[in-house]
């Protein structure tokens, strides 16, 4: 599902005020297994989630777990993140994808924000969808 080249979706999270409650949602209705990834804010320590689905096997074969997407709390850098699920689309260079959006009557829903070494951005389409668009590091 996910991909690393230009365009691909690199992969897609969920940013929402109970990532908790939301984990316990989806693992309910879909299986999926979660690890938790710890977090802080302000001097508070929370923890967010990488969902995976547990790839069933026939008992000859072992069992493995794949990345499905995160779900995050809105704290911190989340903050302003739409509570929608978020896919991130890989870009060359995320300073010229914001001009061209801007162009052709886009929206930025967040600024330029770092993720480790790479950059990431929320915006909004001509027709109201929203996405981020992710420029790994060069």
């Amino acid at each position: 599902m996910y991909g690393n080249n230009i365009g691909d979706m690199a992969w897609m999270d969920l940013s929402v005020p109970n990532a908790e409650q939301v984990k316990d949602f989806y693992q309910k209705i879909l299986g999926w297994e979660s690890e938790v990834i710890s977090m802080s804010c302000d001097d508070e320590s929370y923890v967010d989630f990488a969902m995976n689905s547990h790839d069933s096997k026939t008992p000859e074969e072992t069992s493995s777990n794949s990345f499905v997407t995160g779900i995050c709390h809105a704290k911190g850098s989340n903050t302003e993140m739409p509570a929608v699920w978020l896919p991130y689309f890989l870009v060359a260079d995320i300073e010229v994808a914001v001009t061209i959006v801007q162009a052709e009557g886009g929206q930025l829903i967040t600024k330029i924000r770092p993720m480790g070494d790479d950059k990431f951005v929320v915006i909004k389409d001509p027709a109201g969808a929203q996405c981020a668009l992710y420029q790994k590091k060069r």
